[in-house]
């Protein structure tokens, strides 16, 4: 291909009205296009996980300070329960039933002494279960009216502390004569069953409360009432104690020795405490006496009764008349279920037509006076519900209600200057007690 260049040869010069032309329609133009509305460009749309306002597709929102992250408590997301214990309930089937951890109530009794505080629940009691995400975070449990169980969970585990509930403690005295009944005449007295469980406790090595009350007999107490924040919660311990049984009168007082036990002593600074308790159980009526020639209610024959029977419902409990070794646990024949403990020095104690045996006794056990050892059934050649209790001293079997019971230590010498002067007061406000008689219905 060949190229070829030609100069270009200027035409005639344009006159003025063509220019004048021109620059009309250049202002004409300018001015349409001021007027016509801007051509609308697309936004770049966000992408969908993001959410944008309506007018920040108009115009960009103001730069904001970032947003510190909430602070979160260590209650944040926790749900407090509150469990009603019901009859037969047991941490590990309310555990259960709320959906929590059963490793957590492993790791609840795993702690030093936390296993006895969290057994024997109480029906009617409140348990107050702290969780998140069926992670057990925190429990509590009212101990007693001056103590609730506290446990808390942090990164390292399980705590647990014991708190101190305040009480207000005021001093009562009460006094009252039986008619029919020791519960009845000490709340006719204004106190409460516990005061009056206190004191068969307190005379039970003297007196026989099964069998040795009568109409007549009458008592007056110096006692603890215990109140938090003006409310009453219950009786306290018995500070002072006289009980007038037969023509017969005796006084104990409450004393705590420098060492912290606590026990009752006469005026004279003797033990009430004796080796053994009178009765095994608390409370009940001896529907048959020790008797060697008894004619037996179900052989029907004359077979020696040789020790006591205390009538009593299905389960009551029944405690070791004192110290000793469990030396047999099981089936005896006649007996039923029975236990045998043996206190040394010859002595021998017999519990005979149980219904079950207390957890943690077995033959070779230790046993303190007054432990729970089983409870009250009809097992055996019984009729009916009762405890048959018998006591033998080298074999030869005495009569349980008769047989003298050796003494505890009276209270040590160098305190019994200390224990009259605290004493003192305290047999003074028993002195001046007004007996309340009931009138016999």
């Amino acid at each position: 291909m060949r190229l070829s260049f030609r100069p270009r040869i200027p035409g005639p010069a344009p006159s003025r009205a063509l220019w004048l032309q021109i620059a009309a329609c250049a202002v004409l133009a300018w001015a349409w296009w001021r007027a016509t509305p801007a051509i609308y460009v697309p936004p770049v749309w966000p992408h969908p996980a993001q959410t944008v306002a309506p007018e920040t597709l108009a115009a960009p929102a103001p730069a904001q300070p970032p947003v510190a992250p909430p602070v979160q408590s260590a209650s944040l997301g926790a749900n407090t329960i509150e469990v009603i214990v019901q009859a037969n309930d047991t941490l590990d089937s309310i555990f259960r039933r709320l959906k929590l951890g059963l490793a957590d109530l492993a790791s609840l009794r795993a702690l030093p002494g936390l296993k006895r505080m969290l057994d024997a629940l109480k029906p009617g009691e409140a348990l107050h279960l702290t969780e998140r995400d069926g992670d057990l975070v925190g429990f509590k449990r009212r101990l007693s009216p001056s103590e609730t169980l506290n446990v808390t969970r942090d990164g390292q585990g399980f705590s647990a502390d014991v708190l101190k509930n305040p009480l207000e403690t005021h001093v009562r005295t009460a006094s009252g004569t039986i008619d029919r009944s020791l519960y009845e005449a000490v709340a006719a007295a204004g106190a409460r069953d516990q005061t009056a469980l206190a004191l068969a406790q307190i005379f039970g090595w003297d007196i026989d409360f099964a069998l040795d009350i009568r109409p007549g007999d009458s008592f007056a107490v110096t006692y603890e009432e215990l109140f938090e924040d003006g409310k009453f919660v219950k009786d306290g311990a018995v500070l002072a104690a006289m009980f007038r049984n037969n023509g017969r009168v005796y006084r104990a007082a409450r004393y705590v020795d420098p060492t912290g036990a606590a026990n009752y002593y006469t005026p004279e600074g003797r033990s009430l405490r004796r080796a053994f308790l009178r009765t095994p159980v608390d409370f009940t009526r001896v529907s048959s006496t020790f008797d060697l020639h008894r004619m037996h209610p179900i052989l029907n024959l004359i077979r020696a009764h040789t020790g006591v029977d205390y009538a009593a419902p299905m389960g009551t409990p029944v405690h070791a008349a004192g110290s000793g070794h469990v030396r047999f646990m099981g089936d005896k024949g006649g007996y039923g279920n029975a236990v045998e403990i043996d206190h040394s020095q010859g002595i021998v104690t017999v519990y005979g037509h149980l219904s079950r045996f207390a957890q943690g006794i077995h033959v070779g056990s230790r046993v303190n006076q007054g432990e729970l050892i089983a409870y009250v059934g009809m097992t055996g050649l019984a009729t009916g519900p009762h405890l048959h209790y018998e006591y033998r001293v080298n074999g030869v079997f005495e009569n349980p209600q008769s047989v003298h019971l050796p003494d505890a230590l009276p209270i040590e010498g160098e305190w019994l200057a200390d224990f009259k002067e605290k004493s003192a007061p305290l047999f003074a406000s028993l002195d001046g007690a007004t007996v309340i008689t009931l009138v016999a219905r």
